[in-house]
């Protein structure tokens, strides 16, 4: 039988939390020991995994998926720490939007969370090439949304060489990246395009999500939208063909099953926190508290997919290959 191998990875780092948890790959996920009680170890803690605190709502963008079309005004550096001092125990902590760096005071706000979190940044990287330098060395990672060849990017997202020239800037400025790319029924085709690019570009890791029906994604055809057996199948396909091709970035399969409802929470610009998504809320949100105003330690006593949010963080309710394997 034919040895494929896989390319040489670096060891990981890891950093410890309580309860077993801990951080990997620049705190791209989490780990835990296998025989963890999920419901337990949940109860235990006092504080979330990972929140998603969003700088802004606005955005360069208009992408097909996006659940993000309602605005607000962004917050100001004062509330945004404020929102920091309230997420105390909160190890890892994504600056998200809207497109966050078209703040242009963005890499004072992550001067704000350096240093009390792991911080990671999802980005469509169109504004790059004006903060790459300054936030090197404080985020652990840039998540760049990416569906694939230049065709299908500008069909699904947006302007594909605009956002090569930021993935390029944050390369030359040390970042590490991971892409992450919405899955329709017409991209199925062009995912292992999407790996491949993703290997190309020394990314760890391509986080591959399905639609949801809010926002823009409401005016999405209906076959647009694949079922959770399809998707299944669909990331069978794409873990052979990783292997065949050595590809070297971790992927990852994220479906909207009842085990991973609830389980994000996303601080909006308005301190309010939300449960994502939950299925039968009109709007897919169920208000938790606010941050401007209370600690997340207090937010968390009543959040009610405690066990959802650390089955996914820790790799048990999505679908997984990791690097090197």
């Amino acid at each position: 039988m034919t040895n494929l191998g896989m390319p040489t990875v670096p060891p990981q780092a890891r950093t410890e939390l309580t309860g077993g948890f801990g951080y990997a790959f620049n705190g791209q996920h989490f780990d835990a020991p296998t025989d963890l009680d999920l419901e337990a170890a949940a109860n235990a803690l006092t504080a979330p995994l990972s929140v998603i605190v969003q700088v802004t709502k606005r955005c360069d963008f208009d992408c097909s998926f996006c659940s993000e079309v309602l605005q607000m005004p962004d917050p100001t550096l004062e509330q945004l720490d404020r929102v920091r001092e309230n997420l105390a125990g909160v190890g890892r902590v994504f600056l998200s939007g809207g497109e966050p760096l078209m703040r242009k005071d963005f890499s004072e706000v992550v001067d704000i969370f350096h240093g009390h979190h792991i911080v990671a940044v999802p980005t469509n990287a169109t504004h790059a090439l004006d903060h790459a330098w300054n936030i090197a060395g404080k985020i652990a990672y840039a998540n760049v949304g990416f569906e694939g060849p230049r065709a299908t990017f500008k069909r699904v997202r947006g302007d594909y060489d605009k956002t090569m020239a930021g993935v390029r800037a944050l390369q030359e400025a040390g970042i590490p990246l991971a892409l992450s790319a919405v899955v329709y029924r017409s991209t199925l085709s062009v995912l292992p395009y999407t790996v491949q690019i993703a290997d190309t570009l020394d990314a760890t890791k391509v986080k591959l999500i399905l639609p949801l029906r809010k926002g823009n994604a409401l005016k999405l055809d209906d076959h647009e939208f694949i079922t959770t057996q399809e998707a299944e199948s669909t990331f069978a396909q794409l873990k052979a063909q990783r292997a065949e091709m050595q590809w070297s970035p971790a992927l990852r399969l994220t479906a909207w099953t009842p085990q991973n409802e609830g389980h994000m929470i996303v601080v909006e610009p308005n301190g309010v926190a939300r449960a994502w998504p939950v299925y039968d809320a009109p709007d897919l949100w169920e208000n938790l508290g606010n941050v401007l105003n209370e600690p997340i330690s207090e937010i968390w006593k009543r959040y009610r997919f405690k066990k959802n949010h650390v089955s996914k963080y820790v790799g048990r309710s999505i679908h997984a290959v990791t690097q090197g394997v």
